[in-house]
């Protein structure tokens, strides 16, 4: 099926989702690799206030190229989202609610996703370009010397993702290989 999630972020409009659903979203989402989440999990540790609400949020895996005159990010396409599995957990349990990239995830993140009625998708590797399209403004909110891999508050508008694990235990990528192999 395909849905529109607009803000506010609810756990009761991602329950809806299933493994395979295409989602249209518009709001605020949240730039964050793996630099990125190492500082946000420190911070989380020492009882810092963090950059965001992580409560209710959409985390995207990218690290935009600067923007050409005129527009409001570069590239943004998704990075590969393995390399956040060891921090994942933890914002999760603080009430994440969605996170976008590419690739498998571990059982760790998996499980943290259930547990927390979270939900993963994937973007449109490959499509850097395309992606950015559905970025109306973009902002650095921390970690500016990351460079591309700072923290930054994107406003999207029909931004395209696939949901890849949902709150109901499905995976796409189990689903679709054993649809595949069935044949």
């Amino acid at each position: 099926m395909e849905y529109r999630l607009t803000e506010p972020f609810t756990k009761e409009k991602v329950s809806a989702f299933r493994a395979g659903d295409q989602v249209l979203i518009t709001g605020t989402i949240y730039t964050a690799r793996d630099a990125a989440h190492q500082r946000i999990v420190e911070m989380i540790k020492r009882g810092e206030e963090l950059p965001f609400e992580i409560k209710n949020s959409i985390v995207y895996y990218a690290g935009p190229t600067p923007p050409k005159p005129g527009y409001p990010i570069g590239s943004a396409g998704p990075t590969t989202s393995y390399r956040m599995d060891p921090y994942a957990p933890v914002m999760l349990d603080l009430g994440q609610l969605m996170m976008i990239g590419k690739g498998q995830r571990s059982a760790e993140v998996k499980d943290a996703a259930l547990r927390n009625g979270a939900v993963y998708a994937a973007a449109i590797g490959g499509a850097a370009a395309v992606m950015a399209q559905s970025v109306k403004s973009a902002e650095v909110i921390a970690f500016e010397d990351l460079g591309a891999e700072a923290v930054r508050r994107l406003y999207v508008e029909d931004f395209p993702v696939t949901i890849v694990l949902d709150t109901a235990g499905g995976n796409l990528y189990e689903e679709g290989r054993a649809a595949y192999l069935s044949k």
